[in-house]
């Protein structure tokens, strides 16, 4: 049986980074669990968020047959209750579909084609941690077999090619569905990938890309079907993904140079999914990043806006997010990113990923 459904979610409330967009050096205030200043943990009322998500996840028809994950910590937090109640408590499998043998079945497969995005850059951005630093933060929860369809460039990516980037994941991710009988998966990953996803699914790629047209708010949901007719075991381009090789196959390239990482994004091709086509045939979206199930409902709204580059012309004063609302500077050139729920509010009320 082909993927008929693809259950898309946004992590929940996290704390914050800073980032030199002079030096591209990433800091934090708050140690984070990995020591990565850029993989921050999600705030208490973020977990809450996340259990809540689980709880409603549980529910889903048809029920997740497979999860497909961002490796940073704030998405892996989030899909974690949901995998564990799933895995332990098993709903009754003559009215979900869920069996004995979900525990291995939802896995985690951590996917850094739907990673976080960064604008195009002349330094390097940060990467997840290694699966081995993970294994001990999240034991058993991650599919170690599993190796990423799509590893983005380490120097940014303009907004075009974040969108052929995440077209290129799901031809990959749909095609080995397909084959494999899977009939619905969840995917965990940022906010402008969030946005990015529903434009790729449906096809609908607006003319500003500050369009307000599919929503990201912190652990909202959002539903994706397939169309009628929309069904194909082989994705329609030459190539649908940059295959991860052996010393990047989990998102981390070894000594890559910044020459390297330049030429990474570029090579990415996927098949045309604008003017309403839709990656694989077509997506209709069924639900919107819905919070409805959320105590505190719809929070941290985001979209596109502004500038999506961090390189300037020398002396050149510019703001380095790359998406969002600019954030407050400190006058020293250092911008703080702005956060799923704590630190300070960036002017403008933007938010980051």
């Amino acid at each position: 049986m082909p993927l008929e459904t693809i259950y898309v979610v946004r992590h929940g409330f996290r704390t914050t980074w800073l980032v030199d967009h002079l030096t591209g050096t990433y800091s934090s205030n708050i140690k984070t669990p990995t020591g990565g200043p850029a993989d921050p943990a999600l705030t208490a009322h973020g977990c809450d968020q996340a259990r809540q998500l689980g709880d409603r996840l549980l529910a889903a028809d048809p029920p997740i047959e497979r999860v497909y994950s961002s490796l940073y910590y704030r998405c892996l937090q989030t899909i974690e209750p949901f995998v564990r109640k799933a895995a332990s408590n098993p709903p009754d499998a003559s009215v979900t579909g869920y069996s004995a043998s979900i525990s291995g079945a939802l896995r985690v497969r951590g996917e850094t084609g739907i990673g976080e995005w960064y604008g195009s850059a002349d330094f390097e951005h940060p990467v997840p941690e290694t699966p081995e630093v993970l294994e001990s933060h999240f034991p058993t929860l991650l599919d170690h077999t599993y190796r990423p369809a799509v590893v983005p460039t380490r120097m940014g990516e303009g907004v075009d090619l974040l969108h052929d980037r995440v077209a290129a994941t799901m031809e990959a991710l749909i095609t080995e569905c397909d084959r494999e009988g899977v009939r619905a998966i969840l995917l965990c990953t940022h906010a402008a990938v969030v946005i990015a996803l529903g434009r790729v699914l449906t096809g609908n790629m607006p003319e500003s890309i500050d369009t307000e047209d599919f929503k990201a708010f912190t652990c909202g949901l959002s539903i994706y079907r397939r169309r009628d007719g929309g069904l194909s075991l082989e994705p329609r381009g030459q190539g649908a993904a940059v295959a991860a090789t052996d010393d990047s196959r989990d998102g981390v390239s070894d000594g890559t140079s910044a020459a390297d990482a330049h030429n990474a994004g570029p090579n990415i091709q996927c098949a045309e999914w604008r003017d309403g086509r839709g990656v694989m045939g077509g997506w209709d979206c069924l639900l919107n990043s819905d919070c409805s199930f959320l105590s505190s409902g719809e929070e941290r709204g985001w979209r596109f806006s502004g500038d999506e580059s961090f390189n300037s012309a020398a002396g050149e004063k510019k703001s380095i997010l790359d998406i969002g609302s600019p954030a407050a500077e400190d006058g020293n050139g250092v911008q703080t990113s702005e956060v799923d729920g704590c630190g300070p509010k960036a002017a403008g009320g933007g938010s980051r990923l």
